[in-house]
């Protein structure tokens, strides 16, 4: 199906992964960018501010993971790990053997799964709200939203785009439910795992978000970043982006902000290893 709208062409479809009819959307083109939603979110609500601006110099596929937007739910728990292997398996699908991704929380920590299950396939990353442990969340917030019953959410943003998109509206109560059982079940990553990822890495947060600072700055630490880079070495191939004023659901509004950082990330050479 091909539609056009004032930004750019827009090709959508869904792709049969691993007994799930997984929805994508393409937009623009050029050098392939992935992008991975956060939680109860789908493509519009997590990347409707940036796209626009990110696909005028690139091919962006939008991706909607089980029981999240246009994707349907099936017979099985949510985990990362298992999104990640869809996400695998609708890339190839469409015919990418390698792209970038750019995950915001939930998506982000799916993206880290691929990158380092299948790190061929990604050439760049950019992480928003990005955690490779639970101690990088502020203390007891993990805590307070198990607290949290879907009714709460009624009204929301995200639950207006479930209701207008998912094929089954009135499944928002299993997606909430298997959604709280994958947060208890959610297992860190290392700082050894973390430390391997060779491809050039973003992070992004807001300065108010739900990821410490401080862990901000660890994760960039394992991934080679926190030097000085006026020595003949020069900069290092990842980066870290604090934004002001920006809390965890705001971030994905900050587009100019956004804009400004991640094309120039993502069109800067990829050094060369050794």
């Amino acid at each position: 199906m091909t539609n056009t709208t004032d930004a750019a062409p827009v090709r959508t479809g869904y792709a049969p992964v691993n007994g799930l009819n997984m929805y994508y959307e393409i937009h623009g083109e050029g050098q392939p960018l992935v992008l991975l939603h956060g939680a109860f979110s789908a493509i519009g609500t997590s990347f409707k501010n940036v796209l626009p601006g990110l696909a005028k110099a690139r091919q962006l596929i939008g991706l909607e993971m089980q029981a999240h937007g246009r994707t349907a739910d099936i017979d099985r728990p949510l985990s990362p790990e298992q999104m990640g292997e869809d996400t695998v398996a609708a890339v190839e699908h469409l015919g990418i053997e390698q792209a970038d991704f750019f995950g915001y929380s939930m998506g982000s920590d799916v993206a880290l799964h691929v990158v380092l299950r299948h790190p061929d396939m990604v050439r760049k990353l950019v992480l928003a709200s990005a955690t490779y442990t639970l101690s990088g969340v502020h203390p007891g917030l993990m805590d307070g939203l198990a607290e949290i019953k879907p009714e709460m959410m009624f009204g929301s943003p995200w639950h207006e785009e479930y209701l207008r998109i998912a094929p089954r509206p009135e499944d928002f109560t299993v997606l909430f439910e298997k959604k709280t059982q994958m947060d208890r079940e959610l297992k860190d990553f290392s700082a050894e795992e973390i430390s391997a990822i060779t491809a050039p890495t973003l992070l992004i947060i807001g300065d108010s978000d739900l990821v410490r600072p401080e862990h901000a700055v660890e994760m960039f630490r394992l991934l080679g970043g926190g030097v000085f880079g006026d020595t003949p070495a020069g900069l290092p191939a990842s980066q870290l982006a604090v934004l002001p004023g920006t809390s965890h659901v705001t971030l994905v509004d900050r587009a100019e902000l956004l804009l400004a950082i991640i094309p120039p990330f993502l069109d800067a050479p990829v050094p060369q290893a050794g």
